[in-house]
Parts: structure tokens; sequence; C-alpha cells
């Protein structure tokens, strides 16, 4: 990798023991293009080398806009949410709530994925799906690596999870792009949803995920079936209505069962 880097061995081993602290942008470029690093990775590197702006003490909002909040409850079949640098969910509406069992276990999506007994049951590819949370949520703390949200999420999960500590050590940095995810859902059964990752521009440092199923495929009417129940759940809810069981559908016995998940 050295060669192919163009940088001497001896200063390019001072740069791995930290005896040398001012690299140019130029053997950062070299050693991005020789480590094969994509956008994010690359971006991740010139940070870390201080050789990029750093929204060090930039606290994300926890105030999600009106308007978005509206947006995302206007649609009914496609489960959204607003999270932060931390992970944590700042909103969703009703059929993400529903998909992720009302957030149970907890509503920071890291929380989610290393730390809920029934992860791995519900994240139907759970290593591919640990793998780009902690992708993701290094580049987010290589943005603000003094936010204390971050870091004491960060720190939580060392502590709590191997497999996430395990997985820090390997310095992945990358943000989210278009990709689908297989979940595994105690009422409706198996769902294949694609889901894609805006910038919340109003809010920097929030980001908004939405999920969506093939149309005619199983995921879709399975999630058309999840929004009704989702829909029947708050109908019952209401205080001026008495709650109601929600309607059988497909897997009678489906409600009796609920993981510990969200």
């Amino acid at each position: 990798m050295v060669p192919l880097a163009g940088v001497n061995v001896d200063y390019y081993v001072r740069l791995e023991q930290g005896r040398e602290r001012g690299p140019s942008a130029q053997v950062v470029d070299a050693l991005a293009t020789a480590l094969r690093l994509d956008e994010d990775g690359r971006l991740h590197l010139f940070r870390l080398a201080g050789l990029s702006p750093c929204a060090r003490a930039a606290a994300v909002p926890d105030r999600v806009d009106p308007s978005l909040l509206q947006l995302m409850d206007a649609w009914p079949d496609n489960p959204a949410i607003v999270y932060n640098r931390a992970y944590d969910v700042l909103a969703s509406n009703a059929i993400a709530d529903a998909l992720f069992h009302e957030w149970t276990h907890s509503r920071n999506l890291m929380h989610v994925v290393f730390t809920a007994p029934a992860a791995r049951t519900f994240y139907m590819d759970w290593h591919d799906v640990a793998r780009n949370s902690v992708a993701g949520f290094r580049l987010g703390y290589g943005e603000a690596p003094d936010d204390p949200r971050t870091q004491q999420v960060l720190t939580e999960l060392l502590d709590q999870s191997p497999e996430f500590a395990q997985l820090w050590t390997t310095h992945d940095a990358r943000g989210k792009t278009m990709e689908s995810k297989r979940f595994d859902h105690y009422a409706v059964g198996p769902l294949t949803l694609t889901m894609q990752t805006f910038d919340v521009r109003s809010s920097p440092g929030q980001a908004l995920v939405v999920y969506h199923a093939d149309p005619g495929s199983s995921s879709s009417e399975a999630l058309t079936l999840l929004g009704s129940l989702a829909a029947t759940a708050r109908e019952g809810a209401r205080p001026d209505k008495p709650a109601q069981a929600p309607p059988r559908h497909g897997r009678p016995t489906a409600l009796k069962r609920r993981p510990v998940i969200g």
C-alpha cells in the first residue's frame, strides 16, 4: 500500500504511530486512493488529518420542523423517521412506530441494532446492518467528535456490546445511501424494504429515512397490513374512543408474540 501511495515507508510508519501529525493534503489524498476509500471514507480521513472543517460544538437540534412532521404523517404506507448524529430517533410516523415495535427497547437506532434482545431475528441480515450502522455512526462522530450525546452513545455501546466494540476498531466511515433491508416482523412476517436517506437541510445533523416496498410484492402487502394495524392502534388510542383490538389478518396468533426491538 505504501508504494501505491508514493509515501516514504519511514514517514508512513511515523503517521501510523502518531509521531507525524501534519500530513499534507497531497499525502492524505494519496493514502485515500491507495486504500481505495469511497467519498465518505476520503472525507473522514481528511477530517482526521485536520484538513477539513469539523462541526465540533454544533449541537443537532432535537426539534423537527413541523412541516416535515406533517409530510411524514402524510405517508401512511411508508415508514419514515428522523434521527440525529447519535442515531436518536427524533420523530417517526405511525407506520414506522409499528415497524419498530413501538420503540419498546430504545429510541436510539444503534441500541436497537446492538442491544435489543431480538435484533438478530428482526434484522434478517443483522451482520450487514450492524456493519453499515457502525460506519454511519463513525461518520457522524467524525463530523462532531465533541458532541456529548454522541460520546454518551459511543461509551454505552463500547461497554454493552462486544460486537459494536469489534466493528468500531475497523474505522469504517460511510454514509447511508439507497439500500434494502430485510425485516422479520412479529405481526406481518418478512418484509424487504428499500430505504432512502436524505439530509434535513433546515436542521444540519438530522437525517430523514423513508422506507418503501416494491409495488405488488408480498412486502408491499405486508406493509399495507402493517399500516392498517398502525391506523387501528392509533384510532383505538384516541382519548374519546375505547381501545379496540386490531382486526385479525393472516397470522391470527402473531400479535401475541412481541419481541423487544424498538
